[in-house]
């Protein structure tokens, strides 16, 4: 469903563009090997390769299941497809769908930490598409098939299975079955029903549509009670034109249509195509029905006009902006990590109940904050709107994964026995540090409600980019500072679509009351800084003091500013007129660094040179506040180049003294120091050592530099890697949201930037 989602987004040509821009950019593609062993020396080479390498060869050959200790087979999927159902596209070949297949090891990478290399086989035939992947199997941990068209899909999968001993499933049949199964065991819980008696109908008759109704046959769901329609109508047993996969489906119902058949049915499972269920329709169904509109980008029936029909109706769809997605993403990723860690020969019956239980019983428990301020401050709790979890859940690998992992454990056909569950989910939290999802997190907060964003340098391509995404994506509401005619210019030039977003151009005669009366506020409140009338006004020509104003007066929620300033030259408009927070003396940056072992917050990046004491302590308290509106419980670490008064000279005895200071004044922090940065990041090393810290036992996630020069140096060193995303400088202590740029951000950079103004915004509003 995910993928189909996001396809559907991709209309028009300046999207499709954005599309392109985003898979060319950098190092074409989603996806790279990256080494896990050192390579640096000579020693390095000669136990990766010739003659060390040979050594697990030997053992492997004595037996062959030692490939998972030596290889990294246990956490390989193949994702294989012959490129004849892809997305909405059809047959389109296998190289064309080579992109989707790297989405798909994208997405299992980012939500369960599973390496994947896609591979796409030229193949249509079945006995040499088969004989194919049974030749590279040994490879593979397990293997994902995805996008090969029906009927031919159901044989493949099916010899398949019965010839290898590795974990195999196509997710176009068996992941919509699994996440439309627990949404449904919530449904008919609410409304009182039970799936042995319900009457279900099926509009589609592909590989979904087949494995959904298989699997709520496993559940209990009678076939007596089960309606399927294709294309042509119901499949009933008067039909001479059913094949094989349909003919055990035909009803003996004296019925042909769609509208005759969801009469009276409890049940509408739509895997089809859009706008096939009409409101009179869902009016006619049993009392409470349930509706699953999965048809994307277009559902059968949207989830407005389905709740407009009637008001008991339980609606899903696969789309995104609605309650109760039903979404591929929660499966395929937990399923297979699940089989991949017990060495499982294979994804059972067993295993698919376990997830479609896990999953709803995930959906009755409570929703944790950062769930809820992903969505907006939503809140989610059991109902007809939240019958399953959302994709940015971080519970779901530790839930699903494990119960996956029992299931093979239970059924037998684990070949690892995993004994302590609890490590076992430690194991899996690690995997993602925070989680992968945290920039999706803050951007699904954001477009929960926009703000009003002011950019001052519009004129800045990347900027103008980065503003025209932000739009469309909802993520705010921009507005634009500048020429309209040079604005438009460098739009056209660049392909940006800047419809509908409002410019103001500073200079020109209609802004001419508006910059009288700013003027006017500057000069009153500042008349003590030497601001006069007329030096106000010439001021308000200038975009970062005309930005600023807009925020203070209340024409802009927030403000973005910097890609092509220098810093100080930025900043002091708003320092001068928002100024700090009450009790705030100094202001600080803090820059967010997405890595493999989990989100680091690092302060001080971009403000103060050479902190005091007191400045040092309160950098801490402002970066302790700001983690927590990420939802984060800060456990900082004061960094050094000394640890715990081993130098007593110089700026160790500051970062001392500052660690002092915090432990009497907020005993309530968790922070310590001075320690050294490797210290801080390796909990048992600090452990052993220094036994007696206020975090022992803690994995430190903020970094509190004891210096502008090294914390800039340390995250311009980590982003320049090219391995971790970023969000920052992150502006601490403003007394509204005013965010500078490093120059010449990345358009991501500024809609990252763009995404934390917004929450900056909401926050602030409160």
């Amino acid at each position: 469903m995910l993928k189909n989602i996001k396809f559907g987004y991709m209309s028009d040509e300046k999207k499709q563009s954005d599309a392109l821009r985003y898979h060319a950019e950098g190092r074409p593609g989603k996806i790279q090997v990256i080494p896990t062993k050192p390579t640096a020396t000579q020693r390095d080479l000669a136990l990766a390769y010739s003659p060390g390498v040979a050594e697990p060869c030997l053992e492997i050959q004595k037996d062959q299941h030692k490939a998972y200790d030596y290889t990294a087979k246990g956490n390989l999927v193949a994702v294989i497809s012959n490129g004849t159902a892809v997305l909405g596209l059809g047959d389109i070949g296998a190289e064309a769908g080579k992109p989707v297949m790297e989405g798909k090891g994208l997405l299992f990478k980012i939500f369960a930490d599973v390496d994947v290399f896609d591979i796409e086989v030229n193949e249509k035939n079945i006995d040499k598409f088969c004989e194919t992947v049974k030749a590279i199997a040994p490879t593979f941990g397990g293997i994902n098939l995805e996008d090969i068209k029906a009927p031919e899909c159901f044989e493949i999968e099916d010899r398949l299975k019965a010839e290898l001993d590795i974990p195999l499933m196509h997710d176009d049949q068996h992941g919509t079955a699994i996440i439309s199964s627990a949404a449904l065991v919530n449904a008919l819980e609410l409304v009182g029903k039970k799936i042995e008696d319900v009457k279900i109908v099926v509009n589609g008759a592909g590989a979904a549509a087949n494995s959904c109704t298989k699997l709520y046959m496993a559940l209990g769901a009678r076939l007596e009670n089960i309606v399927m329609c294709d294309s042509k109508g119901v499949i009933n047993t008067k039909r001479t034109d059913l094949n094989d996969r349909k003919k055990p489906f035909a009803t003996s119902r004296d019925i042909t249509t769609l509208e005759e058949a969801v009469k009276d049915a409890d049940v509408f499972l739509g895997l089809s195509k859009g706008n096939v269920l009409s409101q009179d329709m869902v009016r006619s169904m049993a009392k409470n029905p349930i509706v699953f509109a999965l048809a994307n980008p277009t559902p059968e029936i949207s989830y407005d006009d389905a709740k407009a029909s009637r008001p008991d109706v339980i609606c899903g769809t696969g789309r995104s902006d609605y309650p109760n997605q039903i979404n591929n993403v929660l499966g395929f990723p937990y399923i297979f990590r699940g089989a991949l860690d017990t060495h499982a020969k294979a994804i059972n019956e067993e295993m698919k109940l376990a997830a479609v239980h896990a999953l709803a019983a995930l959906a009755k428990q409570p929703v944790p904050e950062a769930v809820s301020i992903a969505y907006g401050n939503k809140k989610m709790k059991f109902g007809p709107d939240y019958i399953i979890p959302t994709a940015f859940d971080p519970r779901l690998l530790e839930t699903v994964a494990p119960a996956v992992a029992k299931a093979a454990m239970e059924s037998g056909v684990a070949r690892k026995e995993i004994t302590n569950w609890s490590e076992y989910k430690a194991e899996l939290r690690a995997r993602m540090g925070l989680d992968n999802t945290l920039i999706g997190s803050l951007t699904e907060a954001a477009k929960a409600n926009p703000k009003r964003v002011v950019f001052t340098e519009a004129n800045a391509a990347n900027t103008l980019q980065a503003a025209s995404t932000a739009k469309k994506e909802g993520i705010c509401i921009p507005i634009l500072l500048g020429n309209e005619e040079r604005i438009a210019k460098i739009a056209k030039e660049n392909g940006i679509d800047i419809d509908g977003i409002e410019i103001i151009n500073l200079r020109h005669d209609r802004e001419e009351s508006r910059r009288n009366r700013y003027a006017k506020y500057i000069s009153e409140k500042l008349a003590r800084k030497g601001y006069t009338y007329s030096e106000s006004n010439e001021k308000m020509y200038d975009r970062n003091y005309f930005g600023a104003m807009m925020v203070e007066m209340g024409d802009a929620d927030a403000m973005i500013t910097g890609s092509y300033t220098k810093y100080m030259e930025a900043i002091k408009p708003a320092m001068d007129i928002i100024g700090m927070r009450e009790g705030i003396n100094n202001l600080a940056a803090l820059n967010i660094i997405n890595t493999p072992k989990g989100v680091f917050y690092m302060a001080d990046t971009l403000m103060n040179d050479s902190p005091s004491a007191q400045t040092l302590a309160e950098i801490a308290r402002l970066t302790n506040q700001t983690v927590k509106l990420f939802n984060e419980r800060p456990v900082m670490a004061m960094l050094s180049y000394s640890n715990f008064g081993a130098d007593s000279t110089g700026n160790p005895c500051v970062v001392h003294e500052a660690v002092e200071l915090l432990h009497a004044k907020n005993p309530e922090l968790m922070v310590d120091g001075e320690m050294q940065v490797n210290f801080a990041l390796n909990k048992k090393l600090r452990h052993e050592k220094y036994p007696f810290s206020t975090i022992d036992g803690m994995d430190v996630n903020t970094l509190i530099f004891p210096c502008l020069n090294s914390a800039n140096i340390a995250y311009r060193m980590l982003i320049s890697m090219g391995m971790f995303e970023s969000i920052g400088p992150v502006q601490m202590g403003m007394r509204k949201p005013v965010h500078v740029l490093d120059v010449e951000a990345s358009v991501r950079d500024i809609i990252n930037m763009t995404t934390i103004a917004v929450i900056d915004a909401q926050i602030n509003s409160k």
